[in-house]
């Protein structure tokens, strides 16, 4: 199926998604706004790869032929020659929206349009072009590179076509789905995970018990890999605080509301690894 794919956003989600497409073999355009920003996703794909060639999981030739196929640029017109455009920018509707109405001036005909978002109804998307039929919420996880799901989302108008293309591409690329039949805020696990994490905040903000503690109580007690305080830290506490957000937007339910801890935490720049200090210091 390997064919041509366009990124939009080169952050650590985006350029996780370049690398995996890029070594299955899919020839990838990397997009974002500055030159910066899109020389410090392709570092990033750089020094992931190279930690996979020091493991001994991939040689250092298909390395090099991955990045080879990674076309770093700032113009959004690249993605008019791509089979599939996953965006993976901020995560905020209005952001999408005016992203996703230009893609559908650019793109071509039967191009598949995927949305990143982790929270946002792929529906509300969508409505910003004049072909909802082709819009999917591909929801992979950070980072993408070590994380085998992908959480297929289904929008109000997503065609069957369009679902069984992105599902073929993310499995091509070494994922596992589930799908998502309607696209509530938060699907499936971003909405299983603000709960806990609203809660576990709550018991930490409360002086009920502390973080070290309660990841403790998660992984030994329920079985979790890693603790909801330690996952939040990973994902980045603003990110979890915007998930949150959309969801009791759409919800109006009490328990997605943010506590106020988790809102002055990304006040300050605590936002977790990314800025080495969030319920951890890094």
């Amino acid at each position: 199926m390997a064919g041509r794919l366009a990124v939009i956003g080169a952050g650590l989600m985006g350029s996780g998604i370049a690398q995996v497409a890029a070594q299955a073999g899919w020839q990838v355009t990397l997009r974002d706004l500055d030159d910066a920003a899109v020389r410090r996703g392709l570092a990033g794909i750089r020094k992931s790869l190279e930690k996979f060639v020091a493991k001994g999981a991939v040689t250092e030739a298909d390395a090099e032929a991955a990045l080879e196929r990674i076309e770093p640029t700032v113009d959004l017109g690249a993605a008019a020659a791509a089979d599939i455009v996953v965006e993976a920018v901020f995560e905020e509707l209005s952001v999408k929206k005016t992203l996703f109405g230009e893609l559908d001036k650019i793109c071509k005909d039967g191009a598949v349009l995927a949305t990143n978002t982790s929270a946002i109804p792929v529906t509300q998307i969508a409505a910003a072009t004049r072909r909802p039929e082709a819009v999917v919420g591909t929801h992979f996880f950070s980072p993408v590179p070590m994380m085998k799901l992908c959480e297929l989302v289904r929008g109000f108008k997503t065609s069957d076509a369009t679902l069984a293309t992105a599902r073929a591409f993310a499995e091509e690329i070494g994922k596992t789905c589930i799908v998502v039949n309607r696209d509530i805020a938060g699907f499936v696990t971003t909405r299983l995970i603000a709960a806990l994490v609203v809660e576990a905040v709550k018991l930490v903000e409360s002086g009920v018990v502390s973080p070290e503690d309660l990841d403790t109580a998660c992984k030994l007690g329920f079985g979790h890999a890693m603790g909801p305080l330690a996952t939040t830290d990973l994902t980045g506490v603003d990110v979890l605080l915007h998930a949150t957000t959309n969801i009791h937007t759409d919800t109006a339910d009490p328990k997605f509301f943010p506590p106020e801890l988790l809102q002055r935490m990304v006040t300050a720049g605590d936002l977790g690894r990314k800025t080495g200090r969030g319920f951890y210091s890094y």
